[in-house]
């Protein structure tokens, strides 16, 4: 049997540094300019210093919103490796290629254009 899941207090400095490395690590995987970076994080445009800050070990900020935002860009990592778990270039590639679920769009595109819902948009269509 297996032991159920530890819950990570995402509260604490240490957890939201290590938060912070991998999701700035997966944007990078994902080959995304900066300003979609922010985007996607619900910055603005114009938060380079705040990503840069982020790259360089700085944790999250303790808002819901981002952890939130940082919890489901992290699922849609994990669902695109099962996906295609013997193509991690693909894996990367799609968030960025346009898709028919999408109405042609990228899911990048859906992302940014419906923030935090468009996250989820994305998200859940992976999940099912």
């Amino acid at each position: 049997m297996q032991a159920p899941a530890r819950q990570v207090d995402l509260h604490t400095r240490t957890n939201r540094e290590r938060l912070a490395k991998l999701v700035v690590a997966l944007l990078d995987h994902w080959q995304l300019r900066l300003p979609d970076q922010a985007a996607l994080l619900g910055l603005s445009a114009q938060s380079r210093s705040t990503i840069a800050r982020y790259r360089k070990g700085e944790p999250f900020a303790d808002s819901a919103d981002l952890i939130a935002r940082a919890g489901h860009l992290l699922g849609i990592h994990k669902a695109l490796r099962i996906l295609f778990p013997h193509d991690r270039g693909l894996a990367y590639r799609w968030v960025s290629a346009p898709n028919r679920r999408f109405g042609g769009a990228a899911p990048l595109d859906i992302m940014k254009k419906h923030g935090y819902e468009g996250i989820l948009a994305v998200r859940r269509y992976l999940d099912f």
